[in-house]
């Protein structure tokens, strides 16, 4: 019974994830990947695309790796900085924006009075 849930783990979308895609998101090392493998706690299958080997892993070992490795809030924690690095971002570009649309409000004005006279 388990197997089938293991099964539809690796064919569920998003249900794995690479082994460059779990260090990128999840900020592990190969090593420590191996190491999880090697332990057990991590199922993997070998991959290529274009001829480029990697290892697909299941996402929800990975996060449970992680979870065990860095404690419960470590995921929450680095979603909630991509987040507000993505708001301060979001919030620079609209003040840019806002200081051209007034800057172009200046000069429409400037020219309205310059007709009237």
């Amino acid at each position: 019974m388990t197997s089938k849930s293991n099964d539809s783990a690796w064919t569920t979308k998003g249900g794995t994830l690479s082994h460059k895609t779990a260090q990128k998101e999840f900020g592990l090392t190969f090593d420590e990947i191996v190491a999880g493998i090697n332990a057990g706690k991590l199922q993997y299958r070998e991959n290529n695309t274009y001829g480029s080997p990697f290892l697909r892993l299941i996402r929800s070992e990975v996060e449970a790796l992680v979870d065990e490795k860095y404690g419960k809030n470590y995921l929450n924690k680095k979603k909630w900085k991509k987040e507000l690095s993505e708001t301060k971002k979001t919030l620079k570009a609209l003040k840019a924006q806002m200081l051209g649309l007034e800057t172009r409000k200046a000069e429409l004005l400037a020219l309205l009075s310059d007709k009237d006279e």
